[in-house]
């Protein structure tokens, strides 16, 4: 039972610190999309409780943003839980089949490469009914708008978990809230044993905001 507690407590959290960065940190980037860094914080959760928790996560965060501060409705609500599921729970999914550092990497890349499918699919698909514009227009904008998003979004989403994982993981083993051992993180290093791959991390990051200054043509 404690562990249950423990658990729904963390789902609770989780949910929350996402749904408070919807609300503050939503940056527009092109036209009508947004960037928000709420799928790492569900991703930060699934790495550390499961994929079923970063599924609970995404659907608890997309309702209530749905019911609260979303204009755009049921549709907007299903939207948001692909986005972050086929991040997120793929993300999730391939580190949970063998748990290291490495397999991390590669669930947060194939994460990142679901989510712009699963994105490019529905804009396709949806956004002509939603959002009014007709289909032509949106093919328009698939290449050259919807793709960019969609991979400065998946980079750093990727970047940031990876960058913000052990931290966070290790001031919750000191909090009770998560057990100690390697179950609830990717194998642990020697302090800058992989140096290296927090630099690939960062310079992801660094190109990501060029390219949403590019979109936004500041620069």
């Amino acid at each position: 039972m404690n562990n249950k507690v423990k658990r729904i407590t963390l789902i609770g959290m989780f949910a929350a610190i996402a749904f408070a960065i919807v609300v503050i940190a939503r940056i527009p980037v092109v036209l009508f999309l947004k960037y928000d860094p709420k799928d790492i914080i569900i991703t930060l959760g699934g790495f550390i409780m499961g994929p079923v928790s970063a599924l609970l996560i995404s659907v608890i965060v997309s309702l209530i943003e749905m019911i609260t501060i979303s204009d755009t409705g049921i549709i907007g609500c299903i939207m948001n839980i692909l986005s972050t599921c086929s991040f997120a729970c793929v993300a999730t999914v391939i580190y949970y089949r063998k748990k290291s550092i490495y397999s991390a990497i590669a669930g947060l890349f194939a994460g990142c490469i679901a989510m712009v499918v699963v994105m490019l699919l529905w804009n396709y698909l949806l956004t002509p009914i939603y959002m009014k514009y007709p289909r032509e227009a949106v093919v328009e904008l698939l290449l050259p708008v919807f793709l960019p998003f969609n991979l400065l979004k998946g980079g750093l989403n990727a970047a940031f978990t990876f960058l913000l994982y052990k931290p966070i993981v290790t001031a919750l083993r000191k909090s009770g809230l998560v057990a100690g051992g390697s179950s609830a993180a990717p194998a642990q290093t020697k302090a800058g044993k992989h140096i290296g791959l927090k630099i690939v991390a960062l310079v992801i990051i660094a190109a990501c905001v060029l390219m949403a200054l590019s979109l936004k043509g500041i620069i």
